[in-house]
């Protein structure tokens, strides 16, 4: 199992050698998200200080993307870079080039090694259930105006 709180004082230690103005400011305890599913981590501002959390998916995690996580939270802790903008894409390519880290906007659980238990999503060209007394969708393009359109779907 890995422990979230000595990674990130080592993410923390490899950013400041890079010279990367990470907040001072980040608390020391990385709070375990058992709900989240969608997401691997999350940095979030608490007045002048800052949280990070993980999800619990990454305990049994390898510890790179456990370190890869954490950077790229930490980086939203710099100043100008809340956002995957310019500023936080340059501070990661540091990371990444500084530690082998892949450090992106977005993760993959293939990419990170952790098995995909996020919910299956609706799309628009799986077949869904009908009760028959409602009509299934119209095909792109081809909806009446909602006014007119009045179809639930069942089941």
């Amino acid at each position: 199992m890995n422990d979230f709180d000595a990674l990130l004082v080592r993410v923390l230690d490899q950013a400041r050698a890079l010279k990367i103005p990470v907040s001072a400011q980040i608390r020391p305890h990385v709070t375990v998200n058992r709900r989240a599913v969608t997401r691997f981590g999350c940095c979030i501002r608490r007045g002048e200080a800052f949280e990070i959390e993980l999800s619990q998916r990454l305990l049994e995690a390898a510890e790179g993307a456990c370190l890869q996580t954490l950077a790229h939270e930490a980086l939203h802790t710099c100043p100008g870079c809340r956002d995957h903008g310019q500023r936080w894409k340059a501070y990661a390519a540091r990371m990444n080039a500084a530690y082998g880290y892949a450090i992106a906007r977005t993760g993959t659980c293939q990419a990170l090694g952790v098995p995909d238990v996020r919910p299956e999503r609706s799309s628009a060209g799986r077949a869904r259930p009908w009760c028959g007394r409602h009509a299934p969708p119209e095909p792109p393009g081809s909806r009446p105006p909602p006014s007119v359109r009045q179809w639930k779907k069942c089941g």
